[in-house]
């Protein structure tokens, strides 16, 4: 049995948990927070391993400056039920592992699978749960994200919110206000700190064998939705092609994209139009392209705010997105799947430039430093005095 006077006098431990590429984005501005504002919190750092491309996240982690993980699981890839289960196994197995030092919270953020499964056995556990990212709601339920993003804040203790309408939207589904807290979009932190140091669009292109065109768009596919159903696919890349002959268009492509074209035989599509085939990229070679891009077409919500933070037009290849506060203050459109939609919206933005927008509050590259100041008296709080 452990000794609670020991407990109560170690430093506080947060066991924080980063599965898949936006989670690292968010992580690595909060983790240099707390070792600035709240240093003698201990800090454990684990990656599930739900996607671990070299290119997709182990570049990540120097373009970041985030220290490699302490806990890897390994989980690999599998559908929703397989990989949400696995995860949830060999968390728990971690968590048998750590007493005496268990750890005071979990920290998770966004929404992918591993999101829930970890918060899931943290709450069963009794250990609180903070959410980075808390609040963001598309309505469409068949986005197994949006599943996750729902449930994921029903277990949490501490949500943190990037936008002013999450609040709303908790305090609709029953969350208790006080442990509601606004503290920003930490994804912006990681931009501006790592804007400096984006890659040029020419050194990017030209190391893959590519010359820069004068002008391009930035495509990205990955989501589901566009890229298992073969017919959906199809059509969509035939809209981008028609688009590229105005506009030749860098087109990374993501390896569940990948795999969606060779399995439906539309790999060869790309070689008849001006797409600019890429594999998948670094973070900072992501940012210069999206940096000096014409346009970006996107399904993917992280580059939704990354275009509106950087003010280049963007326009959402779904028909929702559960960051409403892109379209309604930053440079995003949504643009559905329709042929014809997306094509006078991509032609409408060449001729007049596009959405300019605003930057939407404390969007302003301190968020990380705001939930720092949230979560370390909190935890400070719930272990009580020494």
């Amino acid at each position: 049995m452990s000794d609670p006077t020991l407990a109560s006098a170690a430093p506080a431990h947060l066991l924080c948990v980063v599965a898949a590429r936006p989670n690292l984005m968010k992580m690595a501005p909060i983790l240099a927070a707390l070792a600035r504002q709240a240093p003698t919190v201990r800090v454990t750092l684990l990656h599930t391993g739900q996607h671990y491309d070299t290119a997709m996240n182990g570049q990540l982690f120097m373009d970041l400056d985030l220290r490699p993980p302490d806990i890897c699981l390994d989980v690999g890839s599998g559908n929703h039920a397989q990989q949400t289960a696995e995860i949830m196994r060999r968390f728990d197995a971690v968590l048998d592992a750590q007493p005496p030092l268990a750890p005071d919270a979990v920290l998770v953020v966004g929404d992918v699978n591993s999101t829930l499964a970890c918060a899931l056995v943290a709450a069963k556990r009794d250990i609180p749960v903070i959410h980075v990212e808390a609040g963001l709601r598309s309505g469409d339920r068949h986005m197994p994200e949006e599943i996750n993003r729902v449930l994921t804040d029903q277990l949490s203790s501490l949500l943190l919110t990037s936008e002013e309408g999450a609040r709303a939207k908790l305090l609709r589904e029953g969350i208790a206000p006080e442990r509601i807290h606004f503290t920003g979009n930490v994804m912006i932190d990681s931009l501006r700190q790592q804007l400096p140091r984006a890659i040029t669009p020419a050194a990017t292109l030209r190391a893959h064998g590519h010359a820069c065109p004068p002008a391009y768009g930035l495509l990205t596919l990955h989501r589901p939705s566009n890229v298992d159903d073969p017919a959906q696919l199809e059509a969509l890349l035939g809209t981008l092609g028609e688009l590229s002959q105005q506009l030749p268009l860098l087109f990374p492509i993501h390896p569940r994209t990948l795999a969606g074209l060779r399995l439906s035989g539309l790999e060869p599509l790309l070689a008849r139009h001006a797409i600019v085939r890429l594999p998948p990229l670094g973070y900072l070679e992501m940012l210069g392209l999206m940096q000096k891009a014409r346009l970006v077409l996107t399904d993917s919500g992280g580059i939704q705010e990354e275009s509106t933070a950087l003010g280049v037009p963007c326009l959402t290849l779904r028909a929702n997105t559960e960051r409403p506060v892109t379209v309604s203050d930053g440079t995003n459109t949504l643009a559905g799947t329709q042929p014809a939609t997306i094509l006078a919206l991509a032609r409408g933005i060449l001729d007049t430039g596009g959405k300019r927008g605003r930057l939407p509050p404390l969007w302003d590259g301190h968020a990380a430093t705001r939930i720092a100041a949230v979560i370390a008296p909190w935890l400070a709080a719930r272990r009580g005095p020494p």
